[in-house]
């Protein structure tokens, strides 16, 4: 960080002792306008052995404002002056602030901004971990936000080994969740070349309706907030935010709709496949509903995948799980998560489209012929529908992951990658299957932020 002139100190020393306008508490979120600030309003600095300072920009006017700290205000040395890096409205400082200390916005203008001033983790944050894209249909979107609250269980112990029945119940959520809210608006509209605060993407009306908004364990990661989204427009590029508590930012992701002849519905919120949440080839639901969830899916469906899940089980349970061990790495409980995986990624295939534009060196998805209706190759317990659709295939990584953490003696074997994996997987897109070499596919990923989605890893 850079300090300041000494000259340029001792006139913002002068504005201190006579602008002091208001108390900063710790921990308190401040909104404040330009338009009701005098000019370079003066804010004080609570006392703290280690404070960070972090604000915020919600709107700008005419000039850019700066904002400066000095974290001692019983000194008048230019050292203890420091200017907040702003990157994309966001900024922040941390440092000693023993004797308290000030805090002036210079060119304030009309720019609204907030600040906030504590003694742990960031008020204000750019998260890290990105919203998750679960898929589109022609007007609707599902959307998951990063998790949260890592799910921790005690591993079972030999010789009491249990396994997770085939319908699992989902454990309790957090009591106290974060609150969370989802913005979405068209690429167009330029909302990812503007100011990358939450209070600035919160100010921006919304596209879509939200039809469901719950929590969800997708997986062992933790809890996500999600989110069914209708009332979108076909065939349209789509940019989408989560904010955490108002102050947090998360993304922004990016997806396009399906056009407006995309015939599959949305599976989702299913306890015995709980990362399934993408299109699949059934016959639209009965209204009132737009979407399958548990309590609409077919038990024509639902039965023969829970039939399996157990059928395995149980099979799984006749190792002496927890005694013997038949992998340094793997245990009983891995492997059927990962046939759990497997299993729910071949019985729902994924309906696709065609990108609608592509550079001739980006990769093809792994995309099946055009089905034209009838029932389904891959999963003959599916209904008959009357529709044409295509499906990305499972990445064979879901396929290679079951057959890495089962015992030999189940027999999970995938094809070979060098002859007919590709009729039936996805192949080359996460690992490249040379040399038993994990990573450096084409993509390096079954999906990116961009909505590109390759091969099915769900």
């Amino acid at each position: 960080m850079r300090t300041l002139p000494r000259s340029l100190w001792y006139l913002i020393h002068a504005i201190l002792a006579i602008n002091a306008q208001e108390s900063l508490t710790l921990n308190t979120l401040y909104s404040f306008s330009g338009a009701s600030l005098s000019s370079d309003p003066t804010f004080s600095l609570p006392q703290a052995q280690q404070l960070t300072v972090s604000v915020a920009i919600c709107s700008t006017g005419s000039t850019s404002p700066v904002f400066l700290v000095n974290n001692n205000t019983a000194s008048t040395s230019t050292t203890d002056v420091f200017e907040i890096p702003l990157q994309s409205g966001f900024g922040n400082w941390t440092g000693t602030a023993q004797q308290g200390g000030s805090l002036v916005v210079q060119n304030v203008g009309q720019t609204s901004f907030q600040v906030a001033a504590s003694t742990g983790a960031l008020v204000h944050e750019l998260i890290p971990a990105l919203p998750f894209l679960g898929d589109t249909t022609n007007t609707q979107a599902l959307i998951f936000s990063p998790p949260i609250s890592p799910i921790e269980s005690s591993p079972p112990v030999y010789p009491n080994y249990t396994l997770p029945p085939a319908n699992l119940s989902t454990p309790s959520p957090p009591s106290s969740p974060p609150s969370f809210s989802l913005v979405i608006a068209p690429t167009s509209s330029g909302l990812a070349s503007g100011m990358q605060t939450a209070c600035s993407i919160n100010s921006t009306s919304s596209s879509g309706l939200v039809v469901s908004n719950d929590l969800w364990l997708r997986n062992n990661h933790g809890w996500r907030s999600q989110w069914l989204i209708d009332d979108l427009t076909p065939s349209t590029n789509y940019t989408a935010y989560v904010i955490q508590d108002q102050v947090k930012l998360s993304g922004p992701i990016y997806f396009i709709t399906k056009s407006s002849s995309f015939p599959c519905p949305l599976v989702h919120s299913l306890p015995f496949c709980p990362s399934t949440s993408y299109a699949v080839p059934l016959p639209f639901p009965q209204s009132p509903a737009s979407s399958y969830d548990s309590s609409n899916l077919p038990q024509s469906v639902s039965d023969p995948l829970l039939q399996y899940m157990t059928n395995f089980t149980t099979m799984l349970l006749t190792s002496p799980c927890g005694r013997d061990l038949y992998s340094p790495l793997q245990t009983c409980e891995s492997c059927q998560e990962a046939y759990r995986t497997w299993l729910c990624s071949v019985s729902f295939p994924r309906c696709a489209e065609p990108p609608s534009s592509s550079s001739p060196s980006s990769p093809t998805p792994a995309l099946t012929p055009l089905q034209n209706g009838g029932s389904n190759a891959r999963n003959p317990f599916l209904p008959n529908v009357t529709f044409s659709y295509q499906t990305v295939l499972p990445c064979l990584e879901v396929c290679s992951a079951a057959d890495r953490s089962c015992p030999t003696f189940l027999g999970m074997k995938c094809p070979t990658p060098r002859f007919n994996a590709a009729s039936s997987y996805g192949v080359g897109f996460i690992d490249n299957w040379e040399q038993g070499v994990l990573g450096g596919g084409s993509t390096g990923a079954a999906q990116d932020r961009w909505g590109n989605v390759w091969c099915n890893l769900s």
